[in-house]
This record gives structure tokens, sequence and C-alpha cells, in this order.
């Protein structure tokens, strides 16, 4: 398995960055796009990787925010794979501006074939969509600071991630975690019937050094797993939380991982 990180928060060498997220996925034979971020940097950082993105016929959204799938306006002809609730418009609590997707259902509908799933849906034999992650510890997506359409309390029960087996181990990658990383881990186990987890990327959406990045740090070390890569909503104080017990390493646009 081969991870590019095309967007991310932080910049790698001449690599752009934004306030987003998008990795090339490669594996049993597939090259996945997980997110697009809300520009088109994915595009110019794969160009710079001498990655042709046009060769890539599978997208897959791990929620409908802005800052994980704007970046679809600048794709089509593709296989779009998400949860059916990300075409939502959704908004900060006491704020005026969607921050869901940019693109209608009806106009992401003209340019891609969309499958929608709650449920898991196998991308290929090593590689299975999540869809809508149980939610079951005590303590991840307890609060929200989302609204949806109609002013409900949004919990994003869209947010999803990437199941992939490799070598008989798992691999987790995650896109914003609001389902809680803990709450992915366990339904990838799960779904995949595999209890050993090699590592996990993504957002963890963890703000602080308070309990819930503490419950996550512990259940990380209970686990035994090898590699942690928590990145774009993962913020200075959970980071640093995660180097002090496991010496991470910051996750750059550019970079690349073997596994």
């Amino acid at each position: 398995m081969k991870l590019t990180i095309l967007t991310e928060n932080t910049a790698g060498g001449t690599f752009a960055a934004e306030h987003g997220l998008s990795y090339l996925l490669e594996c049993d034979n597939q090259q996945i796009l997980w997110d697009t971020g809300h520009s088109d940097v994915f595009l110019r950082n794969a160009k710079r990787l001498n990655i042709n993105l046009d060769e890539v016929k599978t997208v897959v959204l791990s929620h409908g925010h802005w800052d994980h799938g704007n970046g679809l306006k600048y794709l089509s002809n593709k296989k779009l794979i998400c949860h059916p609730g990300s075409f939502i418009k959704r908004y900060r609590k006491g704020g005026t501006e969607n921050i869901g997707l940019d693109l209608t259902f009806e106009e992401l509908e003209n340019r891609f074939t969309i499958i929608q799933s709650k449920v898991p849906y196998s991308i290929s034999d090593k590689i299975i969509f999540l869809g809508e992650i149980s939610r079951l510890n005590s303590f991840e997506s307890k609060s929200t600071t989302f609204v949806d359409e109609n002013k409900n309390a949004d919990f994003v029960h869209d947010d999803s991630a990437l199941a992939v087996t490799v070598d008989k181990e798992l691999v987790v990658v995650s896109g914003c975690s609001h389902s809680g990383i803990c709450n992915i881990v366990e339904y990838a186990k799960k779904v995949t019937g595999i209890e050993k987890v090699r590592a996990v990327f993504g957002g963890f959406h963890l703000k602080e050094n308070n309990n819930q990045t503490k419950e996550t740090v512990n259940y990380f070390k209970q686990n035994n797993i090898e590699a942690i890569h928590p990145s774009h909503c993962t913020e200075l104080p959970a980071l640093a939380a995660f180097h002090n017990e496991f010496k991470i390493k910051q996750v750059k646009t550019g970079m690349v991982y073997n596994l």
C-alpha cells in the first residue's frame, strides 16, 4: 500500500498547502483519491509529484464539508463514492455561511457516477469504504458545533473512513473523524474481522489535550498500533500529546508512505 499526501494543512518542501485533506491511496491494483481539499492544490501537488490524476477512476469522499470536497469542481468523469448524507447544506452554530459542498447533488451527478452507501462498500478485496460509523464509546461525538440546513444539530453522520487490508493487518484512513477516530477503528475491525491495526492516518478532529484526546491516546496504546499519523484537523495541543506519547512526525504535503 502506498499513500501520497496531496493536500494537507502543513506544507512540505516546495509543495502547496491549504486547510484541507486529499490523499492518493494505491493498493490492490487500485488508485483511489481520498477527498480533494477545497481548491486545486491537490492537482498542483500531484503534477509536481508526476502523478496523473486523469488516470484515477475512483474518488471517495469522507464527508460533505467544504475543506474535503470542494475540490470536486476540478474533476469529472469518475466514480464518486460517499455517504448519502454528504450533500446537505450545513453551518456552524450561529453562522450563515454554508460549510457543506459548493456543488449540489444534481451538479455532482452531472459530473460523476455517484455511488451512495450507508453500509460498508467494498471497493476491492482489500479496500472498504466504511459507510456510516457506529458511535459506541463514551468519549467521542458527544457534542457538535454544527447545524444542518434545518437548524438541527449536525453530528456529521456522513463522516466515514477507509479500511485497507495489508498483509492481514488493518490500515485505517480517516478524513476528519467527526464520528470519532476510536469509533472508526473499532468499526473497521468489526467490518473486516481483523484485530491487528498497523497504521491510522488522517484528521482526528481533536482540538485540545482534553479528556477525549487522553482517551484516544490510551486507546491507541492499548491496541499497540504501530504507526499513528494524525493530521489536518488535529490541532497543536492534541498533536503535542501524540508526539509526547508516540514520537509522531508531522504530516505534510508531498510526503509518501509505503506500508
